[in-house]
């Protein structure tokens, strides 16, 4: 009867610390903000990882890191839905006159479209002269970025960053 008392008692011993580990363990299975793909209509961009990618790449070239401008972060709402909405980029020197007129200076902005993830945007804009030139204004002190996606786009995801002084 000694034997049969064991595998008995220690079952659920066992299984209480694997719960508890289990319980303690990591989601390694989620992926950080900056690979979520955001080609679905309950996407959202993550506004402050972006904020802390963009500003630890400017801290690495000498620039001052970015805080997000409320004002512009709407902005850059509206003008990705605009860009979905229509189907296409925009023109950055249009979008950059009407923030200018709003009281802004040294205003830049990335206005592109196709990427899938804040990962693939950041990748492509560094690629880019002009795009990498607006991230590294050494001006800019606010920024604003968001996404819209569009469906029945070949491009699915559209992309505004704002930048000012």
């Amino acid at each position: 009867m000694r034997r049969s008392l064991r595998p008995a008692l220690c079952v659920p011993v066992l299984a209480a610390l694997l719960g508890a580990c289990a319980a303690q363990a990591p989601a390694s299975s989620a992926l950080p903000s900056i690979y979520l793909p955001l080609a679905n209509t309950s996407a959202h961009i993550d506004v402050e990882a972006a904020r802390d990618m963009i500003s630890s790449y400017r801290r690495n070239r000498g620039a001052a890191p970015l805080a997000v401008d409320p004002e512009l972060q709407r902005l850059a709402e509206a003008e990705a839905a605009s860009m979905a909405l229509a189907d296409r980029p925009s023109r950055a020197q249009t979008v950059k006159a009407a923030v200018e007129r709003l009281g802004y200076a040294d205003v830049n902005a990335n206005l592109s479209a196709g990427y899938h993830t804040l990962a693939e945007a950041f990748s492509g804009w560094r690629e880019s002269a002009p795009h990498d030139a607006t991230m590294l204004d050494p001006k800019a002190t606010r920024m604003g970025i968001a996404t819209a996606y569009a469906p029945g786009s070949k491009y699915k995801v559209y992309w505004a960053l704002l930048t000012a002084k």
